[in-house]
């Protein structure tokens, strides 16, 4: 039981042969069997022939438009075509080629996104072309829908792009002798197709960024773009038109001045070179092969894209991988900077209620402005950094010991400062707009009891709230001079109005007292005795 075509595959047959297309092309086309296609154009063909309907591509025949009519009598000419069906029939093979003609042009305009009327303003301003509009757009709905447009082919200049993909290596024994999965890490240069090829066994933004630096510095430079696809290590959310990538890729582009600009989500063909450049490496250099180490597979991968790779005649350039390198791209790529990318770990962090935030056990400041918000943070061995949503630096600390604090002076609001954090300096300072006397009893208070003494002074100065300058003076003054150096004596002095009572002196003679030199002879007779 033969199996009948559905209508639009039979509509597609008639009009892919009618421009010209092969049975063979119109069966790879519209995805069916060959022989269904010469079988449905062996029916229209043997239809032609029996006089109910013209071969395709084909006018009828006079006798066949004739047919059933009556001759003119009286002339005895022979019997002709109706002037308007000739007419038909020629402008519909002449549409169908001239169209056909300008086939690979009229693809080539698709390919820039022209529309069939733009298409045909060109082919008649630029080719002469004299068949209808109607044909050109029924041309261009055939190449559309019936046939999948070519991959267009985009070549670089030296030095301009680097393509990267990920791929399975080969399998190696990790420290307890097991068998473990490993990555290929390859990477081609666009023009010259220079490879460079590396074994991981983690697919994180922290090897993704150290591989890309083995590269740059075995190739010697930096190319001006490095294409990759929306891997998870790369780009934190895939956008065709704004991709967000990861913030440690984009400091990492900035170090090395490159931009690394991701695929299209699901369309591998837009780094179609590495693609075959990973299926290379793993059918000619590592197929079948297990290694003892990492470091092993490494080594052979070395040695592979420099005794292999880079000696033979690539397919596409036809030209010596290795000499096209050293002598066109090498020097068209940028300068390597003079120090390597830091290696640092990075996470998001909130500031809490103290204004610090959390690393490893250790607590770092933020601005004050930040309160309860979150802030990128980047760290290593010696510095903690922290950022902004812009990846704008806001402060960087020493790196801390676990449990210790660290808190920048400009991070704590004058308000929160207390004036023993300030130091002795500043509160003298503020203890000098009392008054002289206020400011020798405060530098006696400091001298007599020290560190201490700084709160005894912040005393002195909370008096100011209650009592005037002039009463706090008096009180000093007698305080000194009694040497008095506790906020007590002067609260008491200022609350019982002591600030005017005078010091008493010490009396050297009175008829109670002995005298000195009494005690002085007692003792002398006392000891000559003894």
């Amino acid at each position: 039981m033969v199996r009948r075509l559905d209508m639009d595959k039979t509509q597609g047959i008639e009009q892919l042969f009618a421009s010209g297309m092969s049975r063979r092309q119109i069966a790879r086309t519209l995805d069916i069997n060959r022989k269904s296609v010469d079988r449905h154009l062996a029916s229209l063909e043997s239809k032609g022939a029996s006089g109910t309907e013209a071969p395709i591509g084909q006018a009828p025949t006079g006798s066949e438009v004739s047919k059933g009519a009556k001759a003119p009598t009286g002339s005895g000419a022979p019997i002709s075509e109706p002037q308007t069906l000739k007419e038909e029939s020629k402008t519909s093979v002449n549409s169908r080629s001239e169209c056909a003609r300008y086939r690979d042009q009229i693809i080539a305009k698709i390919e820039q996104g022209l529309t069939a009327q733009r298409i045909y303003q060109d082919l008649v301003s630029d080719y002469g072309f004299t068949a209808k509009y109607h044909s050109v757009r029924r041309f261009v709905g055939t190449l559309i829908s019936c046939k999948e447009l070519p991959v267009r082919r985009i070549e670089v200049e030296a030095g301009q792009e680097m393509q990267i993909d990920y791929g399975q290596g080969a399998r190696c024994m990790d420290h307890t002798g097991k068998l473990r999965k490993t990555y290929i890490f390859r990477l081609v240069l666009s023009h010259s197709r220079k490879g460079y090829t590396e074994a991981v066994t983690r697919l994180t933004t922290e090897s993704l960024i150290r591989s890309l630096e083995n590269a740059f510095r075995a190739l010697g430079g930096v190319p001006n773009v490095v294409v990759f696809d929306n891997a998870s290590s790369a780009v934190k959310q895939a956008d065709w038109y704004d991709p967000e990538l990861n913030p440690k890729v984009i400091a990492f582009c900035k170090h090395y001045g490159f931009a690394l600009v991701p695929t299209r989500p699901r369309t591998p063909q837009h780094k179609g070179k590495v693609e075959r450049g990973v299926d290379y490496v793993q059918e000619n250099a590592i197929k079948g092969m297990t290694f003892e180490s990492l470091a092993l597979q490494n080594q052979h991968l070395f040695q592979w894209e420099k005794n292999v790779a880079d000696t033979r005649i690539h397919g596409t350039t036809k030209k010596h991988v290795g000499k096209q390198f050293i002598e066109v791209e090498k020097q068209a790529l940028g300068p390597l900077p003079s120090e390597s990318f830091p290696i640092y770990d990075e996470g998001i962090r909130k500031v809490s209620r103290d204004g610090h935030i959390e690393v490893k056990g250790s607590f770092y400041s933020a601005p004050p402005e930040y309160l309860g918000c979150e802030v990128w943070v980047r760290w290593n061995d010696r510095v903690v950094r922290l950022l902004n949503h812009r990846q704008q630096q806001i402060a960087i600390h020493p790196r801390m010991e676990k449990g210790k604090f660290s808190t920048l002076a400009e991070h704590i609001a004058p308000s929160k400062i207390s004036g023993i954090e300030r130091g002795a300096q500043y509160l003298l300072q503020k203890v000098k707009l009392i008054g002289p006397h206020s400011t020798r009893w405060a530098e006696g208070t400091i001298a007599e009891h020290g560190v201490q003494g700084m709160r005894i002074i912040q005393g002195l100065l909370s008096l100011t709230r209650k009592y005037e300058s002039s009463a706090i003076e008096q009180a000093s003054d007698t305080a000194w001079r009694s040497g008095s150096f506790r906020c007590r004596t002067l609260r008491m002095l200022l609350e019982h109005g002591g600030a005017k009572q005078q010091t008493m002196e010490f009396m050297d003679e009175h008829p109670v007292i002995r005298s000195i030199l009494e005690y002085d002879q007692f003792f002398k007779q006392a000891l000559a005795g003894g």
